[in-house]
């Protein structure tokens, strides 16, 4: 395989006519290789419109959509950036070439071991590894800039809002299957967030996501 011709026809046939026009967050596709993160098994889908399987039922989202929630969230040098559900490490490592700092979180050892590996050897140095249970909350006093949840949840924790800084932008898919909606949440004060319908899409929930609440007759 053409790896790098492979790389050009992802970004102009799949992500640019998403409406991914930023030329900062194109560059950035061309840069960081994809086809490190993926799991060796399935390498020589790296590039393909699907997403990649990574085990414990969860999968690499789409080209497209990586590509999309990179530029919405605008992520600046000086942003503190929390990602929940670590995954393969690949938004990681687009998330860390922009940041000053990354702090992702995932429900799985192996997700963070293996991610761990592969940020270290592509020379990211701005990355905290953890390995919990951060559906809900991730207590961090200082707060962050950028907070992305990787995986859908029906019901969006106040919680997550609270955690952002003044001018934060938060990216998170809420909704049920078959119908998410990617969503755009900003910080304008403190206690206060507007938050932006972007798209429809699908991925696969958090574990242990909050559930709506009950209606009791």
């Amino acid at each position: 395989m053409d790896m790098e011709q492979a790389r050009y026809n992802m970004v102009e046939q799949q992500i640019r006519p998403w409406d991914v026009l930023d030329q900062d967050v194109l560059d950035l596709l061309f840069k960081v290789r994809r086809e490190d993160f993926v799991p060796e098994a399935h390498r020589a889908l790296a590039f393909v419109d699907m997403e990649i399987p990574l085990g414990h039922g969860q999968a690499m989202w789409t080209p497209k959509l990586e590509g999309r929630a990179i530029q919405e969230l605008a992520v600046r040098p000086a942003d503190r950036v929390l990602e929940v559900g670590t995954g393969s490490g690949y938004l990681t490592a687009l998330l860390a070439s922009q940041a000053a700092e990354v702090v992702t979180v995932d429900i799985v050892p192996e997700f963070t071991a293996e991610a761990a590996r592969k940020l270290r050897a592509h020379g990211f140095d701005n990355v905290v590894l953890h390995t919990g249970d951060a559906a809900r909350d991730w207590p961090d006093d200082a707060g962050f800039d950028v907070i992305v949840l990787t995986g859908s949840t029906p019901v969006l924790s106040d919680a997550w809002r609270h955690r952002l800084r003044v001018g934060g932008r938060m990216f998170v898919i809420t909704g049920e299957a078959p119908v998410m909606q990617a969503r755009l949440v900003t910080c304008t004060a403190p206690g206060a967030t507007r938050s932006v319908t972007l798209f429809e899409t699908c991925v696969a929930p958090l574990v242990n996501a909050p559930q709506p609440a009950a209606f009791v007759f």
